[in-house]
């Protein structure tokens, strides 16, 4: 997926489970950052290309330290606990977006899963987020009325 549909799908989710908006904060930068990490394409694309979705994507990494974090063997603070959970959880999101447009690591790094509903750019990638938008409003919605 594109950053733009990254961030506002993760940033709805979170918000839409949460209503912190520090939470979806902290989980809109968890949202980039497996691309960020990755740097960008430049002048050499196919290099870059080739290594994309690597470990970076790899959710193992962000699962082990969420739960490191949870059972306090990271270092600790109310605020800095939150924000790297939640960063955490960004991360996991934009994995789980990555992996219905492309395959992402699973278990293992070089075991790549997933599904390619839509080209990463295309007009159906929009249709797809904005339908995430809608349904997590829905959810929202049901939720707050009972």
């Amino acid at each position: 997926m594109k950053w733009v549909n990254h961030e506002i799908v993760t940033g709805v989710i979170v918000y839409g489970a949460t209503a912190d908006p520090l939470a979806t904060v902290f989980s809109m930068a968890g949202a980039i950052f497996p691309d960020k990490v990755e740097g960008r394409p430049g002048a050499n694309y196919w290099s870059w290309r080739a290594k994309h979705r690597g470990w970076s994507h790899w959710p193992v990494i962000y699962i082990a330290i969420y739960a490191l974090m949870q059972l306090g063997f990271l270092p600790q603070g109310a605020e800095a606990e939150r924000g790297v959970s939640f960063i955490c959880i960004g991360a996991l999101l934009h994995i789980a977006e990555d992996a219905v447009c492309g395959k992402v690591p699973f278990l293992f790094p070089w075991q790549k899963v997933g599904i390619k509903l839509f080209k990463v750019g295309s007009v159906t990638e929009y249709l797809f987020a904005m339908a995430l938008v809608i349904i997590t409003y829905i959810i929202h919605a049901q939720t707050m009325i009972k």
